[in-house]
C-alpha cells in the first residue's frame, strides 16, 4: 500500500509538469514550440522574443504620424501549441494578439485586442506564410468610401535580426493599396530564448 502510494506521489508532479512543458520558463521565457503542433506554428520562430521598434500610423489627415518607440514580444502559449504577442507603446496604447493555425482550413487566425479600442468581439485576420517567407493575413473591410476590400497585414525581411510590418487596406484584386500602419523591427532582437 506505501508504495502504491509513493508511485502517486511521485507520478502526479510528473505528470503536471509533462502538461506544461512547452510553456515559459526561466530558461524559454517565451516559451517553446510542442512538437505535436502543426507544423506551421514554426512559421512565427524568428519572430519569438522582443523587440525595439518603431510604429508610424495615418493621421486623422492621411499624412504620417511622428514615429512611436514600442516593444514588441512574441511567445508560444498553450503548452506550446499557439502564439501569443503584445505591444507595449510609449504613448500608452497597448494591443496584442492571439495566433492558432487551424489545420482543417490550413490557415492561421489572428484574433486581435487593443486598449485603444476595447471590444466585446475581437477582430479576426486569417491567412498563412507565402512561398516568400511572408506571412499575410486579411480581414474583409470596406474603404471609407464603400469600396470592397480587405485589411491586409504583411510580416516581411523577417531574420535572425529583427523583422518589418505593414498594415495596408487593399482592393479585391489587391492592385490597389493604402498603407495605414507600419512598424520596423529590424534593429535586432533584445531578448530571445536561449536556445
Amino acid at each position: 500500500m506505501k508504495t502504491k502510494y509513493l508511485l502517486l506521489a511521485v507520478c502526479i508532479p510528473l505528470l503536471s509538469i509533462a502538461q506544461y512543458q512547452y510553456e515559459s520558463s526561466t530558461k524559454n521565457p517565451f516559451g517553446q514550440p510542442n512538437p505535436e503542433a502543426p507544423k506551421e506554428l514554426l512559421d512565427y520562430s524568428k519572430l519569438i522574443g522582443e523587440c525595439n521598434c518603431k510604429s508610424q500610423s495615418r493621421k486623422p489627415n492621411q499624412t504620417w504620424a511622428d514615429p512611436i518607440n514600442m516593444k514588441w514580444r512574441f511567445k508560444y502559449i498553450m503548452n506550446g501549441m499557439a502564439v501569443q504577442d503584445e505591444t507595449v507603446k510609449a504613448d500608452g496604447r497597448h494591443s496584442g494578439s492571439i495566433r492558432q493555425f487551424i489545420a482543417d482550413s490550413t490557415k492561421w487566425y489572428v484574433h486581435y485586442y487593443s486598449t485603444a479600442a476595447p471590444t466585446p468581439t475581437l477582430s479576426t485576420w486569417k491567412g498563412g506564410k507565402n512561398d516568400n517567407g511572408n506571412i499575410i493575413l486579411y480581414k474583409d473591410q470596406k474603404a471609407s468610401n464603400g469600396t470592397k476590400g480587405y485589411s491586409r497585414l504583411t510580416f516581411y525581411d523577417i531574420d535572425d535580426k529583427g523583422y518589418k510590418w505593414i498594415g495596408e487596406w487593399v482592393d479585391k484584386t489587391e492592385s490597389v493599396s493604402f498603407p495605414f500602419w507600419k512598424i520596423d523591427c529590424t534593429n535586432g532582437k533584445i531578448v530571445s530564448n536561449s536556445h
